[in-house]
């Protein structure tokens, strides 16, 4: 677990009122008793009124709650905007995750924000004018799989007739045309940078084994191709 995550569930733990002592707190995140100061710390620098009874631990001062983001009813409105958009993608996974994060997102406007964000969602529609049956749902795993270095194994079929190849790839950057997610990664069957069709993977596997970072720039590689 990162420290931040640990931070917020260490937050999460200290708003239940619970006296939570520091050897308590080692056990539950597998930590030493100083990193459990450190954290403790780092919260009262965040201005977080942790208080500490000897003997018995600590707990936050009574009636101390986080404030709830609040979303202005533009803001809300570029999410529902954001919905529609995304709700035109091809990629399964992408459309579940964005989903599943908006309703919580939405759990948190305001009744009258909640309520103009509904009539706006009525009144929008997104076309979708280059319609194609072709899927995919690898999206959410492989957008892992760039911010953290792991290898991919796929295999991709270039055009409809083409043989599928097996390839082992590192996963770079991506972007979206026409509706269409590409990947950018360097190919190891090729022994070079490669371009693929997300929804032309027919089978893609996340390994475990991680490459180092190619410093791999989008915006030199399409200037490569418009300069």
């Amino acid at each position: 677990m990162s420290q931040l995550s640990r931070l917020i569930s260490l937050l999460t733990l200290l708003k239940s009122k619970r006296l939570l002592t520091a050897s308590e707190l080692a056990s539950k995140y597998e930590v030493s008793v100083r990193t459990v100061y450190r954290d403790i710390r780092k919260l009262e620098e965040a201005g977080i009124p942790v208080y500490s009874i000897e003997g018995k631990g600590y707990s936050l001062v009574d009636n101390y709650t986080v404030a709830p983001v609040q979303f202005t009813e533009k803001q809300a409105n570029a999410l529902i905007t954001a919905q529609h958009i995304v709700n035109q993608s091809k990629d399964a996974s992408f459309i579940k995750d964005f989903n599943e994060a908006l309703t919580k997102i939405k759990s948190v406007f305001r009744t009258s924000v909640q309520e103009k964000s509904e009539l706006l969602n009525e009144k929008l529609f997104v076309f979708n004018w280059e319609y194609e049956e072709i899927s995919s749902d690898a999206l959410s795993e492989i957008q892992l799989a760039i911010t953290n270095f792991n290898y991919i194994e796929i295999n991709y079929q270039k055009a409809t007739e083409a043989p599928l190849t097996f390839r082992i790839i590192e996963p770079c950057a991506m972007y979206s045309t026409n509706n269409k997610w590409i990947l950018i990664a360097y190919c190891h069957l090729r022994e070079d940078m490669r371009a693929f069709r997300i929804d032309r993977i027919q089978h893609f596997k996340i390994l475990p084994s991680t490459f180092e970072d190619r410093k791999f720039s989008i915006q030199d590689y399409f200037a490569a191709y418009t300069g």
